[in-house]
């Protein structure tokens, strides 16, 4: 049975410095109130691997208009003018990586694989200071798998086991990075008692703790 936690626990179990993904795309399938946590209790130094970074004021956006981030691993900034600020100034550390890279490199952590080979970005600013392998002619980049100590998650519906299902597009990154962390926490939607096995995207096995959303 997987342990049930409060938010606020959760967050308690991460320290300053330590590197952090978090699931979601923009607000959707993003677990908030473990971030609303983690920018309450006022981590320092984090590494975020995250798809994006949000809003300024949205979930994980605030861990970097709070200035909790060092350096970020993303795919893009866009939405939040106060990533690039931050990053044009000096103050954080951002490195980009291809969207389709991204979760190639955090699925090769879970999979106990040693890197990945990928064609993209080939011939352009990718590249630089990456190894290059030819395979049957071709140029790849190698790109070393991409792990964390914490992966805070979403899940719509968890059962008691720690087995979690999604909505519709929620699942995103969520499941990929429920497999490359150290430890890994939930927030749930729902929590019932035991999910239909076909409803289950990430097993139980994969899931160290389990934060029920209020209300």
């Amino acid at each position: 049975m997987k342990k049930i936690i409060s938010a606020k626990e959760a967050a308690s179990f991460i320290k300053d410095g330590s590197k952090i993904m978090v699931g979601g795309f923009l607000s959707c399938g993003t677990p908030e109130e473990i971030l609303e946590e983690i920018v309450e209790q006022n981590k320092r130094n984090l590494t975020l691997i995250c798809n994006d970074t949000s809003y300024p004021d949205a979930d994980k956006g605030k861990l970097i208009a709070n200035k909790q981030v060092k350096k970020v691993i993303t795919t893009h900034i866009g939405t939040n003018p106060e990533t690039g600020r931050q990053m044009y100034s000096g103050e954080l550390e951002v490195e980009f990586v291809p969207m389709g890279t991204f979760v190639e490199k955090i699925r090769a952590k879970g999979a106990g694989l040693g890197g990945i080979l990928t064609q993209t970005g080939i011939g352009t600013i990718i590249e630089r200071k990456k190894e290059i392998m030819e395979v049957d002619g071709k140029k790849f980049i190698f790109e070393k798998p991409l792990g964390a100590d914490f992966a805070v998650i979403y899940g719509t519906k968890v059962d008691k086991f720690g087995n979690v299902s999604f909505h519709g597009t929620t699942r995103n990154v969520n499941p990929v990075m429920a497999t490359a962390a150290d430890t890994v926490i939930v927030q749930a939607d729902e929590l019932v008692e035991c999910l239909d096995p076909n409803e289950v995207v990430i097993p139980g096995l994969f899931i160290d703790y389990i934060v029920v959303k209020k209300g």
